[in-house]
């Protein structure tokens, strides 16, 4: 079930990535949000009761909340035309946390693959709390190129290896291999689209920059 609701993270990722870099309406985007955010409040919500109290179920079910009400937190921005800095600050809770899922990933559930994934959604989540908390408005179209590619690398890709029950055998090389295309592809892109243009940048009190 888990993996159903992250093949849909990436569809979100990637609908909001390419609407921070001006390609979709920022309103268009907003039932995409409200349709994963409802959906990875559901999946979580249904581990967390059918699991008989298992703890290593309920802890990697609960850092679906933290995309869950990012998602829901986009939409109502977008929907009533609020400021994001609100959401900027709470991306800065979920880059916290997501290094600490990290960590549990790479030690309590020897899971490396996932352990790069969050550490993945720990940059981006922090590229967020920068451009919305903190209004680094030149890290708008960088920000949606990073977010657009994690769609795909961070949820499309290992959702469909674990819907096809290859993900096992893949970790370890799924790790080396997200951790050397994130180096390079992320630092190859940010002197070409994250810094200050003389033309202006995204206004990052915009909704249209949320996550």
């Amino acid at each position: 079930m888990a993996s159903v609701g992250l093949l849909f993270v990436g569809a979100v990722l990637f609908i909001n990535g390419v609407m921070l870099l001006g390609w979709v309406d920022a309103k268009s985007a907003a039932p995409m949000n409200f349709f994963v955010g409802g959906l990875q409040i559901i999946t979580p919500t249904y581990l967390i009761f059918t699991v008989n109290g298992d703890a290593d179920v309920i802890l990697a079910a609960s850092g679906l909340y933290l995309f869950s009400f990012t998602y829901l937190y986009v939409a109502l921005n977008l929907t009533l035309n609020l400021d994001g800095t609100g959401l900027g600050y709470f991306c800065l809770f979920v880059f916290i946390s997501a290094l600490v899922f990290s960590w549990l990933n790479f030690t309590r559930f020897a899971d490396p693959g996932f352990g790069v994934i969050w550490l993945y959604w720990a940059f981006l989540w922090l590229l967020f709390f920068l451009l919305l908390g903190l209004k680094q408005e030149q890290l708008g179209r960088y920000t949606g190129a990073v977010c657009a590619i994690q769609g795909w690398v961070t949820g499309w890709l290992p959702a469909l290896l674990l819907l096809t029950g290859a993900y096992d055998a893949l970790t370890g090389t799924l790790a080396v291999v997200l951790a050397v295309f994130g180096v390079v592809v992320f630092g190859a892109l940010f002197p070409l689209l994250g810094r200050r243009r003389s033309g202006g940048a995204v206004a990052a009190s915009d909704p249209a920059v949320p996550a």
